[in-house]
């Protein structure tokens, strides 16, 4: 293989400290080569040999890739100006506002035959792997049931808590991304939506506690909880099957490990605790985010598809779309 693919990142906030630069340095074929931030002590952070530039388009000439983990609001006008400078693009989730605005970005990537992809990492969650393997011995699943839990009763600021609509803050937007992406890779497409959305802490503006409910086509339904505020954490995951259930607590360990600093490479980094299908205890198959990055590796050498379209993840804002105007207007929403 020629020499690694130069990365640009566009952002050093939590995205690109934790998620996106480890694991970029971990995967071969890939250099770190730039990072955007004005932040000089985020700067100081970023280690020796990678360029440090304000602005976004001055990545354009240093790198061969453009990540783009800065804040959601950002994220279209980045990567359009990326792609039409003939790089390909990876774009943190949420990929986009709505459906629309990521099915135009996904059509310049195709008219300039540029990979465009998008990192929904939990599809590589060790626990989310395993309901994969177990699903011949659940059965028809009927009900999904996932939480994303924290009890956070302090706010921690930033625009992800006070920001408004229009910056895509919020719980819904973020974490919820990632719970209906793993619900519409397990049971496919959606009919309905419902949801509740509530800010429960003083001084935060956007969501920090709430609930989707989803009704699939093929007649099993989702339940999504997402919260900031949970004093007492439920289950990880828990899946009804015709045949068995699976339940499992806590979450996976690589976002853990990796704000701790430790190396996507080392050996055992994404194994996690056993779940339970009744009351027998069953590995868990070790999560693996680098598994992204290796895609991207492939389809940018003409090896495979990206990692994850652009279309499916714009699949995933229509169902965030309808959960806003559900929870918004108090009634369920039609997806089509």
């Amino acid at each position: 293989m020629a020499d690694d693919l130069r990365v640009g990142l566009v952002g050093y906030g939590p995205a690109g400290e934790f998620f996106h630069a480890p694991l970029i340095r971990a995967t071969p074929g890939l250099r770190l080569a730039a990072v955007v931030t004005g932040d000089p002590e985020k700067a100081a952070r970023i280690g020796p040999g990678v360029a440090v530039v304000r602005h976004a388009a001055d990545l354009h000439p240093l790198v061969d890739l453009v990540v783009v983990a800065s804040p959601n609001r950002t994220h279209v006008p980045i990567a359009g100006e990326a792609l039409r400078a003939g790089l390909p693009v990876v774009v943190d989730k949420p990929l986009a506002a709505t459906a629309e605005e990521a099915l135009e970005l996904a059509a310049l990537a195709r008219e300039r035959g540029l990979m465009l992809t998008v990192f929904q990492n939990r599809r590589w969650d060790g626990d989310f792997l395993t309901i994969e393997r177990l699903r011949p011995r659940l059965g028809e699943i009927r009900r999904f049931e996932s939480r994303f839990e924290r009890w956070r009763p302090v706010p921690k600021g930033g625009w992800r808590e006070q920001g408004g609509p229009e910056d895509l803050a919020g719980l819904l937007y973020d974490l919820g991304s990632h719970l209906v992406d793993q619900a519409l890779q397990l049971l496919g497409p959606v009919t309905s939506v419902y949801a509740e959305a509530d800010i429960r802490r003083a001084g935060v503006r956007a969501d920090d506690d709430s609930f989707i409910a989803l009704t699939h086509v093929n007649g099993a339904r989702s339940h999504l909880w997402v919260s900031a505020v949970a004093a007492d954490l439920g289950p990880r995951f828990r899946v009804l099957g015709s045949e068995a259930a699976y339940v499992k607590w806590g979450m996976d360990p690589q976002e853990d490990r990796l704000r701790a600093g430790r190396s996507p490479a080392e050996p055992g980094f994404g194994n996690g605790e056993p779940g339970f299908v009744g009351d027998e205890r069953v590995p868990t198959e070790p999560g693996n985010y680098r598994a992204f990055y290796e895609g991207v590796v492939r389809a940018l050498w003409g090896e495979g598809p990206p990692p994850v379209t652009p279309e499916s993840a714009a699949e995933a804002l229509v169902v965030l779309r309808a959960a806003r105007v559900s929870a918004d207007e108090g009634r369920v929403v039609a997806t089509s």
